[in-house]
C-alpha cells in the first residue's frame, strides 16, 4: 500500500510503500515514555521503500535494555516522532510512526508486542465518558 505523511508542522514529509498487515502496537515502557501515551503504533517497511520528500528529520539514538541501539527520527521543529530503525542487521527494517501517516484510518493494528508492559486499563475505555469535540 502506498502511503504518505508528515510531521505535525509539515516540515518533514515522506512517501512509502508498506504492508498493511505489518502494523503493530508496542506497549513497551520506552514507547510509553517517548510518546507520552500508553502505547505506540508503527507501520513496518524497508529502507528502500521509504522516501523523504521534505526536510531531513533529526536523530535521537536510544540504547535499549538489550544493548541494541534504536535510531529514533523526529521533526527538528515540532518534535513529532516519524521513524525508527536499528543498526547492523536491523538497519533495513524501518518503522513509520502511525500518527504521521495520512492514511492511518485505513491501517488498524494487526498485532501487539511488549504486552507485559501494557497498562491494565487500556482495554476498558468503553465506560469512560467521551465528547465528540472539546
Amino acid at each position: 500500500m502506498k502511503i504518505d505523511g508528515q510531521c505535525h508542522c509539515g516540515h518533514v514529509t515522506y512517501e512509502a510503500e508498506i504492508d498493511p498487515e505489518k502494523v503493530s502496537i508496542c506497549h513497551c515502557t520506552d514507547c510509553q515514555a517517548l510518546t507520552g501515551s500508553p502505547y505506540r503504533i508503527t507501520a513496518s517497511t524497508t529502507r528502500d521503500k521509504l522516501r523523504l520528500t521534505g526536510a531531513e528529520p533529526k536523530l535521537y539514538v536510544k540504547t535499549g535494555g538489550s544493548g541494541k541501539k534504536r535510531l529514533q527520527y523526529f521533526c527538528p521543529d515540532c518534535g513529532s516522532p516519524l521513524f525508527v530503525t536499528g543498526e547492523g542487521q536491523d538497519a533495513d527494517r524501518w518503522g513509520i510512526r502511525w500518527g504521521s501517516i495520512r492514511q492511518r484510518a485505513a491501517l488498524p493494528p494487526k498485532r501487539q508486542i511488549w504486552c507485559r508492559s501494557a497498562l491494565p486499563w487500556i482495554h476498558d475505555l468503553q465506560d469512560v465518558p467521551g465528547l465528540p469535540r472539546e
